[in-house]
């Protein structure tokens, strides 16, 4: 019988429920589904940015390499309507300065090995990325070369959306040119996301062709 394999069942963010909805997100209460993942939308006193999440199927309950984890066996989220055209998660983005450190505590805490590593300097600078799969989700592991010492911190996440070109309409000046994406085949557009009160750096993706 095939093991149940880890998911991400919520990701806790510290914005206010109004300003998803102001991006095109459905939010019911503190809580805006987007296809199996729960992001539990907690204001600002929960700091900023994404602060926390729970897993499903861990192997070892507690903290992975600082970041704050909760184990949960909720089923997955039923899939919301987005005006956004919102689908699913793509990927969420962990920061760290030791990436060697980070993913073998992913992968003692989810049973879990790297799918890929790829070195890019997209984001300004050398860096290495590392990729596990958690349920539909990627899990995108950023660190730089060489290792240095501090914590590990959530950057940002990627959103995969029906229609991509139908965001200019909706949003407006709160998103960026669409330009092809690393991924063959993919488009991408930036949500300006500090103009509308959101903490959290996200990215518009058209779906996987």
């Amino acid at each position: 019988m095939t093991e149940p394999r880890p998911s991400i069942d919520e990701l806790v963010v510290g914005d206010e429920p109004e300003t998803w909805t102001a991006a095109g997100f459905t939010v019911d209460g503190d809580t805006c589904r987007i296809g199996t993942v729960r992001v539990r939308l907690a204001g600002r006193d929960a700091g900023s940015g994404i602060s926390a999440w729970s897993l499903r199927n861990l192997l070892v309950a507690g903290d992975i390499d600082g970041i704050p984890t909760s184990s949960s066996d909720r089923a997955p989220a039923t899939p919301a309507q987005h005006e956004c055209g919102a689908g699913l998660v793509d990927h969420v983005v962990l920061m760290s300065p030791d990436g060697e450190r980070t993913a073998a505590a992913v992968s003692a805490a989810t049973g879990l090995e790297v799918r890929r590593v790829r070195d890019t300097d997209s984001y300004g600078m050398p860096m290495r990325q590392r990729f596990f799969r958690l349920g539909e989700v990627l899990l995108e592991l950023v660190s730089s070369e060489p290792p240095a010492p501090g914590p590990v911190a959530f950057f940002g996440l990627a959103v995969t959306v029906d229609d991509l070109d139908a965001l200019p309409a909706l949003l407006g000046e709160h998103v960026g040119a669409i330009k092809d994406a690393v991924q063959p085949g993919r488009r991408l557009a930036a949500l300006r996301h500090r103009a509308l009160d959101i903490s959290v750096p996200m990215i518009f993706m058209s779906p996987e062709p």
